[in-house]
């Protein structure tokens, strides 16, 4: 080590210049090696860029032709983009972050594209020359209800409310009074079901979409007598014990029902009469 001028340690060691031309060697050899690898990446990532498109496009246009939303297209051909491009750097899913900027956009256009459909049926509501059919319901029922469920809404359709009954056990002023079984009926078995062991839970389901209602209120109590004599009844009033308590209910049409029993499901003969008179 030496000192300059300005009293600073300057390293005074000669170099080799048989060591640069080596290493200036080796980078030029190595330069047609590296080019072929530049190339062969390029084409490579073109391809997949191609591929990525093309997929993407097919699966926005099906995606579009079965009425799912832009919003939520949009969210899961970025998440899979981002899959890929973290697999290709050797991350696996479980390393991706949290992108909560990404879900809060992502919230924010849902949010808006729901008020734009808000915004149109308010709209369509206040147009006194926009007349809708049938309800848009009407079209999602049908594809959740099994044949049986048919055939009992056409049975309420044209008898009218059925009577149905509650097992509890009894207790003094009702206090500590259990529910045994609830809605039993003969519904399934005078609507002709197949499966009779599933009625409840046909009876279930249309309760669910909104076409029945287990009323609280009875019918005449002649229409008990039958009810109450069936095997499953009598099971029922076994379990609760020797002084069973039968509640007398009723199960029938809700409004919504009865339009979508007249929409959906005609009856061939010319209508139904829902035990009262003509729909």
């Amino acid at each position: 080590m030496i000192e300059s001028n300005a009293g600073e340690p300057v390293d005074a060691t000669p170099t080799n210049p048989l060591d640069q031309s080596l290493s200036l060697d080796r980078v030029v050899r190595a330069l047609p090696g590296m080019a072929r690898l530049a190339a062969l990446s390029g084409l490579h990532l073109a391809e997949w860029g191609l591929k990525t498109s093309l997929a993407t496009s097919r699966e926005v246009t099906r995606a579009l032709a079965a009425g799912q939303l832009p919003t939520d297209m949009v969210q899961r051909a970025v998440r899979d983009l981002r899959d890929v491009g973290r697999q290709a750097f050797g991350l696996s899913a479980l390393d991706r972050p949290i992108d909560v900027r990404a879900h809060h956009v992502v919230d924010e256009l849902r949010t808006v594209d729901l008020q734009a459909r808000g915004a149109e049926l308010l709209y369509q509501s206040a147009d006194v020359w926009y007349a809708e059919d049938v309800h848009p319901a009407f079209a999602r029922i049908l594809d959740e209800m099994a044949p049986d469920e048919a055939r009992i809404l056409r049975f309420l359709c044209e008898a009218g409310p059925q009577p149905s009954i509650d097992i509890r056990t009894w207790r003094p002023l009702g206090i500590g009074s259990e529910l045994v079984e609830a809605g039993l009926s003969m519904i399934g078995l005078r609507a002709g079901v197949r499966d009779l062991s599933r009625s409840s839970a046909y009876l279930n389901n249309l309760f669910r979409l909104g076409l029945i209602w287990f009323s609280r209120e009875p019918v005449e109590p002649t229409r008990y007598q039958v009810v109450e004599v069936q095997p499953d009844v009598a099971v029922a009033i076994k379990r609760a014990g020797r002084m069973a308590r039968i509640v007398r209910r009723s199960i029938n049409l809700t409004p919504f029902g009865e339009d979508f029993c007249r929409t959906c499901l005609p009856h061939p003969e010319g209508g139904f009469t829902n035990g009262a008179g003509p729909l």
